[in-house]
């Protein structure tokens, strides 16, 4: 595991990196998921910078995943894109998952979105709904804030007593009316470590633990925002709701599909949150 010192100096170095080519500090910053990752294109007065260019970031193995920090405009805010993120089943710790967003929180980001594509396991859900993050488990067996913690990034004991901000789900929630998007729910999201997809047994327990939907990425990287004092909001695109007494096969292909599917309102969805966010 990577020691306390050469991660912080790889998070400083970083930041000192890219601090001489932001064009400004970002207010938002959004990191999109499998599936998810054409939202860039709405970014205007565009910098796109390869995470293989950024010093110290990790490389995505995931072939949906494009790898690209982009610099810009969502309408009238300043937004930095995440395209792509890393998880902790390619070999990554969850401090290196996430990595990018303690960058970006040291460089004066103050709002996180984090999407995602994650299985229903709440059986009044249906795949191509859209969840906004009540609350979440993390079952990685892992904490990116275990080791010294280093005070200037924030609290050795942060608070979760509200891991989501209220007023951004109550934001995304009208603002899915607004869209008249349908099938917009909110819920408890759980991340387990993968690769391999829940049995019908591990489905059952996730269930019973109170999840609605489950997934292999986002909570290290908000651990570590919620750490360094950002507001967050996460929405998971449903991508099949499984019966754990009538199990159906879970295709890897088939969810990217259905998050691709659900791209356009998703987008639209985030456009108008951002839209309402006070700068």
């Amino acid at each position: 595991m990577q020691g306390a010192a050469e991660h912080k100096r790889q998070v400083e170095e970083c930041v000192a990196h890219l601090k001489q080519l932001l064009p400004f500090t970002p207010d938002l910053l959004i990191q999109l998921g499998t599936g998810l990752g054409h939202f860039g294109d709405r970014i205007t007065s565009a910098l796109m910078l390869p995470y293989s260019e950024i010093p110290h970031f990790p490389r995505s193995t995931v072939a949906s995943h494009s790898g690209n920090l982009i610099l810009g405009y969502l309408g009238d805010k300043k937004v930095a894109v995440l395209q792509g993120r890393f998880h902790f089943y390619e070999g990554y710790s969850t401090k290196e998952v996430a990595f990018p967003i303690r960058v970006l929180s040291l460089l004066g980001a103050k709002t996180l979105i984090v999407t995602n594509a994650a299985g229903g396991l709440n059986p009044l859900f249906q795949a191509g709904s859209i969840m906004v993050f009540r609350d979440h488990l993390n079952f990685l067996g892992e904490n990116p804030l275990r080791g010294p913690n280093i005070d200037n990034w924030g609290p050795r004991f942060p608070d979760f007593s509200t891991p989501y901000h209220p007023g951004l789900i109550k934001t995304a929630l009208d603002s899915a009316s607004f869209c008249k998007i349908a099938n917009v729910i909110s819920g408890v999201y759980v991340c387990i470590p993968g690769p391999s997809l829940e049995t019908p047994a591990e489905t059952r327990w996730l269930r019973e633990s109170g999840a609605d939907a489950v997934g292999m990425s986002s909570v290290p990287e908000i651990i570590v925002a919620k750490h360094g004092g950002m507001d967050v909001l996460g929405l998971s695109v449903v991508s099949n709701v499984n019966d754990p007494d009538n199990f159906e096969p879970i295709i890897l292909e088939d969810i990217i599909a259905t998050a691709e599917a659900m791209e356009p309102k998703l987008e639209q969805l985030i456009v108008e949150i951002a839209a309402r966010i006070p700068s």
